[in-house]
């Protein structure tokens, strides 16, 4: 095997591919990325895969000789991230693959191409969607996602499409982000429910969001049975879904609201940030929406103490309610709106964030965020 290609070209498709490597592969081979190059096609193809999640890229190389090899991802990215703004040659040597751009020079160990396993077939596509309100929306909602494996269902998004409609849903058991969208489904009777790692498709968010579309492949029980796969031009992933029962948390919405509260989003933000700084860990700030505003104080007693106070449009009667900082935190940061509205039944239940784009407008309800109270001592 022996191609040049441009250092971005190199840099960005072992980057792209690389990103989901596992850092303790179960077998070293895991760790590896391939690389196929065709002489006849002028293409070089890199590939990874950990049994779990799959990442194929092609771009343009100038292929002198073909072949396939087998070299440790991480450390191919980031040499060729390094490399200076000039073509890299790469060539088979023995059992060696050499990386040579301006005067530097790699030799980078072959590994077992036979070891590897194959790359799973991804499903055909099923339609597309917007890679703006995709990584938008994915962001929204992969925020509530469980992080630890106590329950590993709920490390997941739940994502369910009729017709045209896009649910996706996740939940820690402390708050439960939910957020509607469109997309452009290949035919308009399309019915699916799958459970993906929220991590991965976070990552396939970040990575194909910045194309104008991208496909997305359902699996069904002719092709493609337990995967999804996104592509976005030259870039393809497929993850493996999760198994089992995604509990029925959308009764957690409240049906009935009180009292409501519409602030500025980036001044309740910061005065969370500048209040919640004397909050021990796993200790709520309160806050207590009354005369036209909201305060919000932490800590009591003995310890350090902090309260601000930013203005609030309310209606219904007063409250006061404590959150985890962290956990409000990131719902005003989902929004993506200048104004937030917070709804509220009452102390004890679940509250309703939601965004809008001006103080006297409607909510969008296209994305809830309900977070769950803290007790606190009177």
């Amino acid at each position: 095997m022996k191609f040049r290609v441009e250092r971005d070209t190199l840099a960005d498709a072992v980057t792209w591919v690389a990103r989901g490597l596992p850092a303790r592969p179960p077998v070293p081979v895991l760790a590896g990325v391939l690389l196929s190059a065709d002489a006849e096609a002028g293409t070089i193809t890199l590939s990874a895969f950990d049994y779990e999640v799959s990442a194929k890229i092609t771009v343009d190389a100038d292929v002198e000789e073909g072949g396939t090899v087998l070299v440790l991802g991480r450390l191919l990215a980031d040499i060729s991230r390094n490399l200076p703004a000039k073509p890299i040659d790469v060539a088979v040597a023995g059992n060696k693959v050499e990386v040579s751009c301006g005067s530097s020079r790699f030799s980078l160990l072959q590994m077992p191409v036979d070891d590897y396993p194959s790359l799973p077939v991804a499903p055909e596509s099923s339609g597309s969607i917007d890679g703006h309100d995709f990584t938008q929306a994915v962001a929204q909602v992969s925020i509530a996602a469980d992080r630890g494996d106590t329950l590993p269902i709920l490390t997941g998004v739940r994502v369910e499409i009729e017709g045209e409609k896009v649910t996706l849903l996740a939940t820690d058991r402390y708050r439960l982000a939910m957020r509607e969208l469109t997309w452009r489904p290949g035919a308009s009777d399309t019915a699916y429910v799958g459970l993906i790692p929220a991590r991965t498709l976070s990552e396939t968010a970040r990575a194909l969001g910045a194309a104008a579309s991208v496909d997305i492949a359902l699996g069904s029980a002719d092709s493609g049975d337990g995967l999804i796969g996104f592509e976005a031009g030259a870039r393809r992933t497929t993850s493996r879904l999760l198994d089992g029962e995604y509990p029925k948390v959308t009764s957690i919405f409240p049906t009935t609201t009180d009292t409501e509260a519409v602030v500025t989003t980036g001044e309740l933000v910061e005065a969370v940030k500048r209040v919640s700084l004397v909050a021990e860990r796993n200790t709520p700030v309160r806050l207590r929406f009354a005369d036209g505003q909201v305060t919000i104080e932490a800590g009591t007693g003995e310890d350090a103490q902090a309260s601000e106070a930013v203005g609030a449009q309310l209606t219904g009667p007063d409250i006061e309610i404590a959150f985890n900082p962290h956990f409000l935190l990131d719902g005003l940061g989902a929004v993506g709106t200048p104004y937030t509205r917070l709804a509220f039944t009452q102390a004890s239940r679940p509250a309703v964030l939601s965004g809008q784009a001006e103080e006297d407008g409607e909510a969008d309800a296209s994305y809830r965020y309900v977070l769950m109270p803290v007790r606190f001592a009177n």
